[in-house]
């Protein structure tokens, strides 16, 4: 057993930082959102290839993917590029951090959702824990919602992105009991793209045509947010349940509101402060019941 995969938490933090980097992304990005969303997973599943189908051994595994399998992975692809259509748009509407914020409440449908219709169990304290969380969630949101009723529009399309996104987490959690990590993504990652480029084509929106620099935001997407962030969080629902991996997302608005104040000049507010410390404090307090239920 690798170093890693005794202490999956690393993942974890990377998978946070790499997530962080999407609201900055996405800013820089002069094509539609659907089209920035289709041009990150064009190149994900570009970068991933090599990969997939260059080694005999994943490549044997893709070929022998059962049908329920891939279908499971083609709602999950569906539902991700539902998430990214609507929370890129979001953030041409809101600020980075009250997007942020508000997408990271999946938890509260990933939990939902486990419990509902996978069996899944969720004690108090872990409930407390994610209640803290969503309270410096909240007190972000509100902080920030001050700024004028523009913003609405923007924390609507987040809001649903979040239900989209856990969809998809909840939807890798089956498909992930039965395929390796990268041959699960890549089908997933495959689909979603897909799905994109339609939403794009019914939309009426040109595939080309928004300059090198949003090729470039869709390239780093790829690598940080997508290879570095949604994949790994796809590796860790083997070693976390899928609420825990959701709470452990609510530290990017508060990296993603850090990174924002050189770039973008939006400076936090008291409350966005009180509330990033409400966040942290959640997701640790989280951390540390589940990793002491493991240990039981």
């Amino acid at each position: 057993m690798t170093y890693i995969h005794k202490h999956p938490f690393i993942m974890i933090i990377i998978g946070v930082m790499g997530i962080s980097c999407s609201a900055i992304f996405v800013r820089y990005s002069q094509a539609p959102s659907s089209i920035t969303a289709a041009y990150r997973l064009i190149w994900t599943v570009l970068l991933m290839s090599p990969v997939v189908l260059g080694i005999k051994k994943n490549r044997k595994e893709l070929l022998k993917t059962d049908i329920k399998t891939v279908l499971i992975c083609a709602i999950s692809g569906v539902a991700l590029a539902i998430h990214f259509t609507l929370w890129f748009e979001s953030l041409k509407h809101t600020t980075v951090a009250s997007s942020t914020v508000i997408v990271c409440t999946e938890v509260i449908w990933v939990a939902l959702g486990f419990c509902l219709f996978m069996h899944g169990c969720m004690s108090l304290k872990e409930g407390l824990a994610i209640a803290i969380a969503l309270t410096g969630s909240v007190c972000i949101a509100l902080t920030d919602s001050a700024a004028g009723s523009a913003h609405l529009y923007g924390d609507i399309l987040s809001l649903l992105s979040a239900i989209a996104v856990a969809a998809y987490m909840l939807l890798g959690r089956l498909a992930r009991s039965n395929v390796s990590t990268i041959t699960y993504t890549y089908i997933v990652y495959m689909f979603c793209a897909v799905a994109l480029i339609i939403i794009s084509i019914v939309q009426g929106i040109p595939l080309i045509g928004y300059g090198a620099g949003s090729i470039i935001v869709g390239l780093l997407l790829a690598v940080f947010s997508t290879i570095l962030g949604h994949s790994i969080f796809s590796w860790c629902l083997k070693y976390f349940s899928p609420a825990f991996v959701s709470a452990s997302k609510l530290c990017e608005p508060v990296i993603a509101a850090a990174l924002a104040i050189p770039l973008f000049h939006e400076i936090p507010k008291i409350g966005q402060i009180i509330g990033g410390a409400l966040i942290l404090a959640g997701v640790i307090f989280y951390s540390r019941l589940e990793t002491s239920d493991k240990g039981d």
